[in-house]
């Protein structure tokens, strides 16, 4: 008998999304239209030898009580426990995001040169763009190094949305 993840829609401002757990920690919030679809859900799937199953969880509520706090202004960082599945290097690339603060910006190059490999900054965004938990590993704060916006799962224009909300949040 296979592990469950289960799964639930949560509705953005910026889009929908899906939530998942895993035993007691948040695996899953990623956009339900994404540029590689099912990338994702494949590999957490056969990381924890899970299926998906729709229904709730205090871990899936809480994060969504908390995604709606970050939406309406009253929350600037997130306390669900995480898991992140994937391989040794993806997983310092989304610790690293961790360590971004709301409402600033770091390049993919800067990202690279902390993690003390400079020349990989395609492998930092490619570990990137592999992020399953959206929002809470903040990979929308991650821009090019020409301070344009690049590639995000949820779109350009989700990326934008979430950086303009941090920006007139912390103005504000």
């Amino acid at each position: 008998m296979r592990n469950k993840i289960f799964i639930q829609r949560y509705l953005s401002p910026c889009g929908e999304m899906v939530l998942g757990s895993f035993g007691e920690k948040l695996c899953l919030c990623n956009w339900t239209v994404e540029k590689h679809p099912r990338r994702v859900d494949r590999r957490l799937q056969s990381g924890l030898k899970a299926d998906y199953e729709e229904g709730t969880t205090d871990v899936t509520e809480k994060a969504a009580r908390q995604l709606d706090e970050y939406f309406n202004g009253m929350r600037k960082s997130f306390d669900v426990p995480l898991l992140f599945v994937g391989t040794n290097f993806q997983k310092s690339v989304w610790r690293r995001l961790l360590e971004i603060p709301y409402g600033q910006t770091v390049s993919y190059g800067a990202m690279a040169a902390k993690l003390g490999m400079p020349h990989a900054v395609r492998a930092v965004a490619n570990a990137n763009g592999a992020n399953a938990v959206s929002l809470f590993a903040p990979c929308h704060r991650v821009i090019g190094s020409d301070g344009s916006l690049t590639g995000y799962g949820g779109g350009l224009e989700a990326k934008k949305f979430l950086l303009d909300l941090e920006r007139e949040r912390m103005r504000g």
